[in-house]
Protein backbone atom coordinates (compact mmCIF):
# COMPACT_ATOMS: atom_id res chain seq x y z
CA UNK A 1 0.00 0.00 0.00
CA UNK A 2 1.03 3.99 -0.69
CA UNK A 3 2.13 5.51 2.40
CA UNK A 4 1.76 9.24 3.07
CA UNK A 5 4.09 12.00 2.04
CA UNK A 6 4.74 12.71 5.71
CA UNK A 7 4.81 9.26 7.17
CA UNK A 8 7.72 8.78 4.36
CA UNK A 9 9.70 12.17 5.78
CA UNK A 10 10.38 10.37 9.12
CA UNK A 11 12.90 8.11 11.01
CA UNK A 12 11.73 5.04 12.58
CA UNK A 13 11.35 6.71 16.20
CA UNK A 14 14.77 6.05 17.76
CA UNK A 15 13.93 3.86 20.87
CA UNK A 16 11.77 1.52 19.30
CA UNK A 17 14.72 0.25 17.37
CA UNK A 18 17.01 0.51 20.62
CA UNK A 19 14.24 -1.91 22.00
CA UNK A 20 14.19 -4.41 18.97
CA UNK A 21 18.11 -4.89 19.45
CA UNK A 22 18.28 -5.00 23.56
CA UNK A 23 14.98 -7.72 22.93
CA UNK A 24 17.25 -9.60 20.24
CA UNK A 25 20.06 -9.83 22.29
CA UNK A 26 18.34 -10.75 25.73
CA UNK A 27 17.08 -13.97 23.50
CA UNK A 28 20.48 -14.76 22.86
CA UNK A 29 21.16 -14.93 26.78
CA UNK A 30 23.65 -11.71 27.03
CA UNK A 31 23.40 -9.50 30.03
CA UNK A 32 22.74 -6.05 28.83
CA UNK A 33 23.42 -3.61 31.16
CA UNK A 34 20.73 -1.19 29.91
CA UNK A 35 21.55 2.66 30.13
CA UNK A 36 19.35 3.00 27.27
CA UNK A 37 15.41 4.83 27.74
CA UNK A 38 15.17 7.33 30.72
CA UNK A 39 12.66 5.38 32.09
CA UNK A 40 12.70 5.24 36.19
CA UNK A 41 13.49 2.10 37.60
CA UNK A 42 12.25 3.59 41.33
CA UNK A 43 8.64 2.41 42.11
CA UNK A 44 5.84 4.88 42.14
CA UNK A 45 5.01 6.13 45.67
CA UNK A 46 2.78 3.90 47.39
CA UNK A 47 0.14 6.95 48.13
CA UNK A 48 -0.22 7.64 45.01
CA UNK A 49 -1.00 3.75 44.05
CA UNK A 50 -3.29 3.99 46.92
CA UNK A 51 -5.68 6.79 45.66
CA UNK A 52 -5.51 4.54 42.51
CA UNK A 53 -6.70 1.96 44.19
CA UNK A 54 -9.68 3.75 45.75
CA UNK A 55 -10.75 5.68 42.62
CA UNK A 56 -10.86 2.73 40.61
CA UNK A 57 -14.25 1.54 41.61
CA UNK A 58 -16.21 4.94 41.69
CA UNK A 59 -19.01 4.97 38.90
CA UNK A 60 -17.42 8.21 37.15
CA UNK A 61 -14.06 6.74 36.94
CA UNK A 62 -15.06 4.79 33.61
CA UNK A 63 -16.70 7.64 32.13
CA UNK A 64 -15.36 9.86 29.47
CA UNK A 65 -13.21 12.57 30.73
CA UNK A 66 -13.41 16.21 29.44
CA UNK A 67 -10.95 16.35 27.00
CA UNK A 68 -8.62 19.07 28.46
CA UNK A 69 -8.91 17.25 31.86
CA UNK A 70 -11.26 17.29 35.03
CA UNK A 71 -11.32 20.28 36.45
CA UNK A 72 -10.50 19.19 39.86
CA UNK A 73 -6.76 18.16 38.36
CA UNK A 74 -6.24 21.60 36.72
CA UNK A 75 -6.79 23.51 40.00
CA UNK A 76 -4.67 20.78 41.68
CA UNK A 77 -1.89 21.88 39.25
CA UNK A 78 -2.29 25.76 39.46
CA UNK A 79 -2.06 25.16 43.25
CA UNK A 80 1.54 23.14 42.66
CA UNK A 81 2.39 26.09 40.48
CA UNK A 82 1.94 28.64 42.69
CA UNK A 83 3.45 26.59 45.68
CA UNK A 84 6.69 25.42 43.31
CA UNK A 85 7.21 28.30 41.38
CA UNK A 86 4.78 31.52 42.59
CA UNK A 87 3.69 31.58 39.48
CA UNK A 88 -0.34 32.01 38.88
CA UNK A 89 -2.26 30.03 36.71
CA UNK A 90 -5.80 29.87 36.05
CA UNK A 91 -7.10 26.69 35.75
CA UNK A 92 -10.00 27.59 33.64
CA UNK A 93 -7.97 28.31 30.55
CA UNK A 94 -4.38 28.39 31.18
CA UNK A 95 -3.77 24.39 31.86
CA UNK A 96 -4.72 21.71 29.90
CA UNK A 97 -4.12 17.47 31.14
CA UNK A 98 -2.39 15.60 28.94
CA UNK A 99 -1.99 11.99 28.18
CA UNK A 100 2.00 12.53 29.02
CA UNK A 101 3.70 15.74 27.79
CA UNK A 102 5.01 13.76 24.73
CA UNK A 103 1.30 13.76 23.01
CA UNK A 104 0.84 17.45 23.72
CA UNK A 105 4.34 18.22 22.15
CA UNK A 106 3.34 15.98 19.33
CA UNK A 107 0.20 17.89 19.14
CA UNK A 108 0.89 21.21 19.54
CA UNK A 109 2.58 21.63 16.12
CA UNK A 110 -0.99 21.23 14.78
CA UNK A 111 -2.21 24.52 16.44
CA UNK A 112 0.86 26.66 14.88
CA UNK A 113 2.46 25.06 11.94
CA UNK A 114 1.19 25.39 8.11
CA UNK A 115 2.92 24.14 5.19
CA UNK A 116 6.37 25.83 4.88
CA UNK A 117 6.77 27.58 8.91
CA UNK A 118 9.68 27.06 10.86
CA UNK A 119 10.19 25.46 14.08
CA UNK A 120 13.15 26.43 15.61
CA UNK A 121 14.96 23.70 17.86
CA UNK A 122 17.92 22.56 19.88
CA UNK A 123 20.28 20.44 18.57
CA UNK A 124 20.84 17.81 19.99
CA UNK A 125 16.95 17.59 21.33
CA UNK A 126 14.23 15.24 22.03
CA UNK A 127 13.22 13.88 18.97
CA UNK A 128 9.43 14.84 19.09
CA UNK A 129 10.01 18.54 18.29
CA UNK A 130 11.59 17.70 15.00
CA UNK A 131 9.23 14.69 13.78
CA UNK A 132 6.18 16.48 14.51
CA UNK A 133 7.00 19.65 13.21
CA UNK A 134 7.93 17.64 9.86
CA UNK A 135 4.11 15.56 10.30
CA UNK A 136 2.43 19.13 10.49
CA UNK A 137 3.96 20.42 7.11
CA UNK A 138 6.60 22.37 8.97
CA UNK A 139 10.75 23.05 8.61
CA UNK A 140 12.93 22.41 11.65
CA UNK A 141 15.67 24.74 12.14
CA UNK A 142 18.37 23.18 14.14
CA UNK A 143 20.23 25.04 16.61
CA UNK A 144 23.22 23.40 17.73
CA UNK A 145 24.20 22.71 21.67
CA UNK A 146 27.99 22.86 21.96
CA UNK A 147 30.44 22.47 25.05
CA UNK A 148 31.46 25.22 24.35
CA UNK A 149 28.61 27.51 24.57
CA UNK A 150 27.37 25.29 27.68
CA UNK A 151 24.90 23.60 25.78
CA UNK A 152 22.85 26.57 25.06
CA UNK A 153 21.50 27.74 21.97
CA UNK A 154 22.85 30.85 20.69
CA UNK A 155 19.25 32.79 19.33
CA UNK A 156 21.05 35.64 17.66
CA UNK A 157 22.52 33.31 15.24
CA UNK A 158 19.33 32.17 13.54
CA UNK A 159 18.98 34.00 10.32
CA UNK A 160 17.28 36.81 9.81
CA UNK A 161 15.40 34.68 6.38
CA UNK A 162 14.94 32.20 9.02
CA UNK A 163 12.74 33.81 11.14
CA UNK A 164 10.20 35.72 9.00
CA UNK A 165 9.12 32.13 8.67
CA UNK A 166 9.54 30.90 12.13
CA UNK A 167 6.23 30.18 14.27
CA UNK A 168 7.87 28.35 17.69
CA UNK A 169 10.84 28.14 19.86
CA UNK A 170 11.79 25.27 21.95
CA UNK A 171 13.56 25.35 25.01
CA UNK A 172 14.48 22.31 27.51
CA UNK A 173 16.05 23.09 30.43
CA UNK A 174 16.79 20.87 32.49
CA UNK A 175 17.92 19.29 29.26
CA UNK A 176 17.55 16.20 27.31
CA UNK A 177 20.24 14.70 26.45
CA UNK A 178 22.56 16.68 27.43
CA UNK A 179 21.45 16.99 31.30
CA UNK A 180 22.83 20.55 31.10
CA UNK A 181 21.01 23.32 33.23
CA UNK A 182 20.75 27.16 32.45
CA UNK A 183 20.34 30.22 34.43
CA UNK A 184 17.43 32.75 35.14
CA UNK A 185 19.24 35.29 32.55
CA UNK A 186 18.99 32.91 29.38
CA UNK A 187 14.93 32.67 30.51
CA UNK A 188 15.05 35.96 29.64
CA UNK A 189 16.59 36.50 26.65
CA UNK A 190 14.22 33.50 25.06
CA UNK A 191 11.36 35.49 26.32
CA UNK A 192 12.64 38.73 25.21
CA UNK A 193 13.70 37.22 21.74
CA UNK A 194 10.37 35.16 21.67
CA UNK A 195 8.49 38.66 21.55
CA UNK A 196 10.95 40.44 19.24
CA UNK A 197 10.06 37.82 16.70
CA UNK A 198 6.62 36.95 17.19
CA UNK A 199 7.34 33.27 18.48
CA UNK A 200 5.27 31.03 20.70
CA UNK A 201 7.75 29.92 23.49
CA UNK A 202 7.52 26.23 24.15
CA UNK A 203 9.32 25.35 27.41
CA UNK A 204 9.45 21.53 28.07
CA UNK A 205 9.75 21.43 31.85
CA UNK A 206 9.98 17.56 32.21
CA UNK A 207 12.77 17.30 34.40
CA UNK A 208 12.08 20.39 36.69
CA UNK A 209 12.06 18.21 40.01
CA UNK A 210 15.18 16.76 39.49
CA UNK A 211 17.95 18.99 40.30
CA UNK A 212 21.22 17.84 42.47
CA UNK A 213 23.48 20.88 42.69
CA UNK A 214 22.94 24.73 42.75
CA UNK A 215 19.53 25.95 42.92
CA UNK A 216 16.45 24.22 41.86
CA UNK A 217 15.23 24.72 38.50
CA UNK A 218 12.65 27.24 37.55
CA UNK A 219 9.64 27.89 35.32
CA UNK A 220 9.65 29.86 31.96
CA UNK A 221 6.89 31.52 33.46
CA UNK A 222 8.76 33.13 36.35
CA UNK A 223 10.17 35.18 33.98
CA UNK A 224 7.96 38.72 33.98
CA UNK A 225 5.93 38.87 30.82
CA UNK A 226 6.74 34.95 29.77
CA UNK A 227 3.04 33.98 29.97
CA UNK A 228 2.50 36.72 27.24
CA UNK A 229 4.35 34.31 24.64
CA UNK A 230 4.74 31.19 26.42
CA UNK A 231 3.45 27.44 26.66
CA UNK A 232 4.96 25.07 28.92
CA UNK A 233 4.97 21.37 29.07
CA UNK A 234 5.52 19.60 32.52
CA UNK A 235 4.69 15.49 32.87
CA UNK A 236 4.43 13.25 36.26
CA UNK A 237 6.77 10.89 34.44
CA UNK A 238 9.75 11.58 36.03
CA UNK A 239 9.16 13.72 38.86
CA UNK A 240 6.98 10.47 40.46
CA UNK A 241 8.10 7.77 38.73
CA UNK A 242 5.00 7.83 36.78
CA UNK A 243 6.18 6.97 32.93
CA UNK A 244 3.36 4.44 32.29
CA UNK A 245 0.93 6.38 33.66
CA UNK A 246 1.04 8.82 30.68
CA UNK A 247 -0.36 12.29 33.03
CA UNK A 248 1.07 15.72 32.22
CA UNK A 249 0.15 19.05 31.82
CA UNK A 250 0.42 22.56 29.26
CA UNK A 251 0.28 25.65 31.01
CA UNK A 252 0.57 29.14 30.56
CA UNK A 253 -0.64 31.63 27.53
CA UNK A 254 -4.66 31.38 27.59
CA UNK A 255 -4.83 31.23 24.01
CA UNK A 256 -2.19 28.75 23.11
CA UNK A 257 -3.47 26.40 25.97
CA UNK A 258 -7.03 26.78 24.23
CA UNK A 259 -5.54 26.01 20.67
CA UNK A 260 -4.20 22.78 22.24
CA UNK A 261 -6.78 21.63 23.67
CA UNK A 262 -9.21 22.18 20.76
CA UNK A 263 -6.83 20.04 19.01
CA UNK A 264 -7.19 17.29 21.63
CA UNK A 265 -11.21 17.62 21.57
CA UNK A 266 -10.98 16.41 18.15
CA UNK A 267 -8.05 13.62 18.13
CA UNK A 268 -8.52 11.87 21.82
CA UNK A 269 -10.94 11.92 24.85
CA UNK A 270 -8.72 12.98 27.86
CA UNK A 271 -6.89 10.63 30.60
CA UNK A 272 -8.48 8.21 32.18
CA UNK A 273 -10.44 10.16 35.02
CA UNK A 274 -9.24 7.49 37.80
CA UNK A 275 -5.15 8.44 36.72
CA UNK A 276 -6.19 11.77 37.10
CA UNK A 277 -7.45 11.59 40.37
CA UNK A 278 -4.24 9.52 41.05
CA UNK A 279 -2.37 12.78 39.80
CA UNK A 280 -4.24 15.01 42.02
CA UNK A 281 -2.42 13.31 45.07
CA UNK A 282 0.74 13.33 43.51
CA UNK A 283 0.61 17.02 42.99
CA UNK A 284 -1.11 17.70 46.80
CA UNK A 285 0.14 15.02 48.73
CA UNK A 286 3.71 14.91 50.46
CA UNK A 287 6.61 15.84 48.09
CA UNK A 288 9.47 14.17 50.22
CA UNK A 289 9.46 10.97 47.95
CA UNK A 290 10.60 13.28 45.28
CA UNK A 291 13.81 14.29 47.62
CA UNK A 292 14.57 10.84 48.04
CA UNK A 293 14.13 9.42 44.85
CA UNK A 294 16.61 12.68 43.89
CA UNK A 295 18.73 11.31 46.59
CA UNK A 296 19.18 7.81 45.11
CA UNK A 297 19.39 9.57 41.17
CA UNK A 298 22.50 11.49 42.51
CA UNK A 299 24.35 8.72 43.82
CA UNK A 300 23.68 6.71 40.75
CA UNK A 301 25.46 9.88 39.19
CA UNK A 302 28.09 10.07 41.26
CA UNK A 303 28.79 6.29 40.75
CA UNK A 304 29.05 6.97 36.40
CA UNK A 305 31.13 10.30 36.76
CA UNK A 306 33.41 8.58 39.17
CA UNK A 307 33.39 5.44 36.77
CA UNK A 308 34.30 6.95 33.65
CA UNK A 309 36.53 9.81 35.42
CA UNK A 310 38.69 6.72 36.32
CA UNK A 311 38.89 5.43 32.65
CA UNK A 312 40.14 8.92 31.57
CA UNK A 313 37.35 11.03 31.03
CA UNK A 314 37.17 14.40 32.76
CA UNK A 315 33.43 14.45 33.52
CA UNK A 316 31.38 17.24 35.71
CA UNK A 317 29.40 16.34 37.92
CA UNK A 318 25.64 15.65 36.77
CA UNK A 319 23.73 19.07 38.06
CA UNK A 320 20.43 17.87 36.59
CA UNK A 321 17.89 14.94 35.04
CA UNK A 322 19.68 11.39 35.32
CA UNK A 323 21.53 11.75 32.02
CA UNK A 324 25.17 11.84 31.77
CA UNK A 325 26.30 12.94 28.65
CA UNK A 326 29.49 11.29 27.37
CA UNK A 327 32.56 12.49 24.92
CA UNK A 328 33.10 9.48 23.07
CA UNK A 329 37.06 8.23 22.79
CA UNK A 330 38.89 9.47 20.32
CA UNK A 331 38.90 8.45 16.93
CA UNK A 332 35.21 6.96 17.42
CA UNK A 333 31.96 7.63 16.28
CA UNK A 334 28.53 7.87 18.05
CA UNK A 335 27.66 4.47 16.40
CA UNK A 336 30.75 2.63 16.54
CA UNK A 337 31.57 3.32 20.30
CA UNK A 338 27.82 2.65 21.17
CA UNK A 339 28.18 -0.86 19.17
CA UNK A 340 31.86 -1.62 21.06
CA UNK A 341 29.82 -1.07 24.90
CA UNK A 342 27.40 -3.27 23.27
CA UNK A 343 29.05 -6.03 21.82
CA UNK A 344 32.01 -6.60 24.03
CA UNK A 345 30.66 -5.15 27.03
CA UNK A 346 26.78 -6.14 27.15
CA UNK A 347 26.24 -2.14 27.74
CA UNK A 348 23.39 -0.09 25.95
CA UNK A 349 23.79 3.37 25.48
CA UNK A 350 21.97 5.67 23.10
CA UNK A 351 24.20 6.95 20.42
CA UNK A 352 24.20 10.55 20.42
CA UNK A 353 23.45 11.60 16.79
CA UNK A 354 19.94 9.76 17.07
CA UNK A 355 19.31 13.40 18.84
CA UNK A 356 20.27 15.83 16.33
CA UNK A 357 23.68 16.04 13.86
CA UNK A 358 24.99 18.12 16.86
CA UNK A 359 24.90 14.88 19.04
CA UNK A 360 27.24 13.24 17.03
CA UNK A 361 30.50 12.84 19.48
CA UNK A 362 28.85 11.63 22.25
CA UNK A 363 26.78 8.68 23.52
CA UNK A 364 23.97 9.16 26.05
CA UNK A 365 23.88 7.06 29.22
CA UNK A 366 20.49 7.30 31.53
CA UNK A 367 21.20 6.32 34.96
CA UNK A 368 18.06 4.66 35.53
CA UNK A 369 19.17 1.13 36.80
CA UNK A 370 20.94 0.63 40.45
CA UNK A 371 24.20 1.82 41.29
CA UNK A 372 25.96 -1.70 41.71
CA UNK A 373 25.25 -2.10 37.86
CA UNK A 374 26.62 0.86 37.05
CA UNK A 375 29.74 0.15 38.98
CA UNK A 376 29.17 -3.39 36.76
CA UNK A 377 29.37 -1.53 33.66
CA UNK A 378 32.65 0.83 34.73
CA UNK A 379 34.11 -2.98 35.53
CA UNK A 380 33.27 -4.30 32.43
CA UNK A 381 34.72 -1.03 30.44
CA UNK A 382 37.96 -1.35 32.58
CA UNK A 383 38.13 -5.29 31.75
CA UNK A 384 37.78 -4.63 28.09
CA UNK A 385 40.25 -1.65 27.73
CA UNK A 386 37.77 0.95 26.92
CA UNK A 387 38.96 4.17 28.10
CA UNK A 388 38.74 7.93 26.90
Amino acid sequence: MRKSERLNKIPPYLFVKIEEKKAELLNKGVDIIDFGIGDPDLPTPEHIFKKMKEVLELPESGQYPTSKGEFAFRKAVSKWYRKRFKVELNPRDEICCLIGSKEGLAHLPLCFIDKGDVSLIPDPSYPVYKICTTLAGGEPYLMPLTAENNFLPDLDSVPAKVLKKARLLYINYPNNPTGAVCGRDFFEQCVKFAKANNLLLVSDLAYSEMGYLGDPPMSMLEIPGAKDVTIEFHSLSKTYNMTGWRIGMAVGNKEAVQALATIKSNMDSGQFKAIQYAAIEALSGPQDCVEEHNKVFAERAKVLVEGLNSLGWKMAPLKATFYGWVPVPKGETSASFTEKLLDKCGILVVPGNGYGPSGEGYVRFAITIPKERIAQAIERMKKNGIKF
